[in-house]
């Protein structure tokens, strides 16, 4: 039995899971009213967890709406066995896998698209199995941008507000005990003393100016990609990195949906949906389109309408003249995905360097704010009371 088949009830046709074709026309149209109210996507560790299983149960020979029960079964996820109790109620009814997914609310486009793709191919099980791979590949990228990124920040963080503190509260404090004495600040101490009050009268609305501004940053994506825009303009190694992952992602998809023999352009748009919301995903979907209607190369519409690496574009030009397209898709994501892993490293290492000269200054500041003060003005202060 094919692993894309499924179980009809009673009284109905079943629709082979890989089936192509519309689904019924219940289905057809709009569904974002099918969403439910308040459906959060499944996490990565989830979805990692659920697709592993379900390629080997497809792999062996099981279909996959007894894939969905068996998985579901027992299963301490409440939540994910309701969905996929509810996936194989929709299969059973005649409606595709990939639709089924998509009703769910719960599913990327770029899940739904390889479970479509992979259906089409009768290769559901390698969709499966992909999905699980992509997903313990962007885990581990997380995982370490997180590591590169979160820690320095909460470190950044903590120094700030112990500087904030020392020119608000400790300062002031010596400038009092400097007063009762009445000795004049001069030098260095009446620059600490100025840069206190400076302070004092600012600290509120940058620490709301920050606050606000992350809050702005992690609610549009739009901010987000401008930012990361600019940064990636200036700073070489963070664009290398960016656009390595980025490069590895579409083309690790591409490589599989072409070697379970999806057509190229239907590969290109299904593998821009694992990009989307960068500007590759309408580079990605303006190529595939004139590939399919222009009858240009495949290097040729990469080479035009897409921001890819020249070694990209040279390496399809390969495959195409040889017919070894798969070959080629497989090397370049390999590659991409070593350059992606020896960026992380450098980029890791130059944060926690930037993060340590911040640290130093931050420190200094809090020292030289707070004790300096006091070293130079000890004497006077001895002084006026003898």
């Amino acid at each position: 039995m094919s692993s894309a088949s499924v179980t009809a009830k009673p009284g109905k046709t079943a629709a082979p899971a890989g089936a192509a074709g519309k689904p019924p026309a219940a289905a057809q149209g709009s569904f974002s009213f099918l969403k439910p109210a308040g459906a959060k996507p499944f996490t990565k560790k989830q979805l990692v967890a659920m697709f592993r299983g379900l390629a080997s149960m497809l792999r062996a020979q099981i279909n996959t709406a007894d894939a969905l029960k068996y998985y579901g079964q027992g299963l301490q996820d409440k939540p994910m066995a309701d969905a996929l109790m509810k996936i194989r109620e929709e299969i059973n009814a005649g409606v595709t896998v990939h639709e089924a997914f998509r009703r769910t609310g719960r599913f990327s486009d770029m899940v739904v698209g390889l479970i479509q793709a992979g259906s089409d191919a009768g290769q559901l099980h390698q969709a499966f199995g992909a999905l699980a791979t992509r997903f313990t590949s962007e885990m581990i990228f997380t995982k370490a941008i997180r590591k590169a990124t979160v820690m320095p920040c909460a470190v950044i963080s903590v120094l700030l507000g112990a500087f904030i503190f020392s020119q608000v509260s400790i300062v002031p404090q010596v400038q009092d005990m400097l007063k009762s004495v009445s000795q004049k600040p001069d030098g260095m101490t009446a620059i600490a003393f100025k840069v206190s009050a400076i302070t004092k009268a600012v600290w509120p609305f940058v620490v709301t100016g920050i606050i606000a501004s992350a809050i702005t940053i992690w609610r549009s994506e739009k901010v987000r990609n401008i930012i990361l825009g600019i940064a990636m303009s200036k700073w070489r190694l963070l664009r290398l990195m960016i656009m390595s992952l980025r490069q590895m992602t579409f083309l690790s998809t591409m490589k599989m949906l072409h070697a379970n023999g999806i057509n190229l352009a239907k590969s290109i748009r299904v593998s821009a949906n694992s990009v989307k919301g960068t500007p590759f995903y309408q580079e990605l979907r303006d190529a595939a389109d004139k590939y399919e209607h222009s009858g240009v190369p495949l290097s040729t519409a990469f080479s035009k309408y897409t921001s890819v690496d020249s070694q990209v574009v040279h390496m399809m030009s390969i495959g195409e003249k040889s017919a070894s397209l798969d070959s080629q898709l497989d090397m370049l994501s390999t590659m991409y995905e070593e350059d992606a892993q020896n960026y992380m490293t450098s980029f890791t290492a130059a944060v926690n360097f930037l993060v340590l000269i911040i640290a130093v200054g931050l420190i200094a500041a809090v020292f030289i704010g707070t004790f300096l003060p006091i070293f130079l003005m000890g004497p006077k202060m001895m002084n006026s009371k003898m």
